[in-house]
């Protein structure tokens, strides 16, 4: 299968040296041989000047694939979501999103640091939007008493939720239309979304202001995202990225990496979705009741240890000396996030030997 594990596990490393299946993220894969060959022919040109010819073609493709006008192809999924969050928001406004979204807990503060943007949350159960918390936190403009609500963000799909796909997504769009309030998408793993749901990335992206797809988690690529809404937001969205110091040059030569994994590695995630469930129920026969395989919708499995008896630390360890490699994203949850570099067989491996730790 193109840019599968065909090519790719011969530059990852092989079988033969101390770790040998990583399945900390979907972020660790290597460019595939064919991937490698796509970026070192892909024409170039200066980006800042606006004339990278592969740049261009790819933020028209993930526009037209999202169902807006314009994308802005910046260096990670987080630049993606400052500058979409900073388009919608004015400094000293606030952003609702869910307690365990990405844009809360794991992008350092930075668009409070960076863009004087505050943000509220919801908890739900994987990360869940919840139609009753999030009217119930939307504060209008009362002027210079309270913080007024900007925009709402919703993660789809959700990563510390263990990768579950929203279920309410339509009815909060329809609440915040008529309400005049935008929807930020964080839709890092957004392709996941779509390959196990079959929703169109459009049906879901559409009814964003500005929405953010990642290109190396899931697919493969070795860095980038792409910002996407109307002509008008990712202008303001470039400058932006030029403040920051984040404009590119020649960046073509990872934008063809992009094009490639667009092209070839989306449907393909069926097949991580698969090997994590795989995962799931293993570690459900080995430890029950620390994950419920049905309700794992993609490529990330968290598994609560709370019932076993064992630490995250401990587990991390003593996998790691095994040759697996996770991560912990709690102090009583571990991640295991499969990937295209990470044959069904490694996944049986990687839940047999987490199954031995935990029983």
């Amino acid at each position: 299968m193109p840019g599968g594990r065909n090519d790719a596990a011969a530059m990852s490393g092989g079988r033969s040296g101390g770790i040998v299946i990583d399945l900390r993220s979907d972020t660790v894969t290597r460019p595939s041989a064919g991937m490698l060959a796509a970026m070192t022919s892909a024409p170039l040109g200066d980006d800042v000047y606006g004339e990278d010819p592969t740049v261009t073609e790819l933020e028209e493709t993930v526009a037209e694939l999202l169902g807006h006008e314009a994308g802005l192809f910046t260096v990670t999924g987080s630049l993606a979501n400052i500058l979409g969050v900073r388009a919608l928001a004015a400094p000293g406004t606030e952003v609702l999103c869910e307690a365990s979204a990405h844009i809360a807990r794991a992008e350092l503060g930075a668009h409070a640091a960076v863009s004087g943007i505050t943000t509220r949350t919801w908890s739900a159960p994987g990360g869940q939007i919840d139609l009753a918390q999030i009217r119930a936190l939307i504060a209008p403009d009362l002027g210079p008493y309270f913080v007024q609500t900007a925009a709402v963000s919703v993660e789809n799909t959700h990563n510390f939720g263990g990768g579950a796909i929203q279920r309410s997504y339509d009815a909060l769009a329809d609440e915040l239309d008529a309400a005049g309030l935008p929807l930020h998408l964080d839709g890092a793993r957004l392709w996941n979304a779509s390959v196990a749901s079959g929703v169109p990335l459009a049906a879901y992206a559409s009814r964003a202001a500005a929405a953010s797809v990642c290109l190396s988690k899931g697919l493969g690529a070795p860095v980038g995202s792409v910002l996407v809404g109307s002509a008008e937001l990712v202008r303001e969205a470039r400058v932006w990225r030029k403040r920051l110091g984040a404009g590119w040059r020649q960046a073509g030569v990872l934008a063809g990496a992009g094009l490639y994994a667009i092209r070839n590695n989306v449907e393909r995630l069926a097949e991580d979705h698969a090997n994590a469930r795989r995962i799931a129920e293993i570690l459900a026969d080995a430890a029950p009741g620390s994950v419920k395989p049905d309700q794992v919708d993609t490529n990330i499995v968290v598994a609560d240890l709370a019932g076993t008896g064992k630490t995250v630390a401990e587990v991390v360890a003593a996998a790691a000396t095994a040759g697996l490699r996770v991560g912990g994203v709690g102090a009583t949850q571990l991640r295991v996030v499969t990937h295209l570099d990470a044959s069904a067989a490694d996944c049986r491996t990687a839940g047999e030997i987490l199954a031995r730790l935990l029983s």
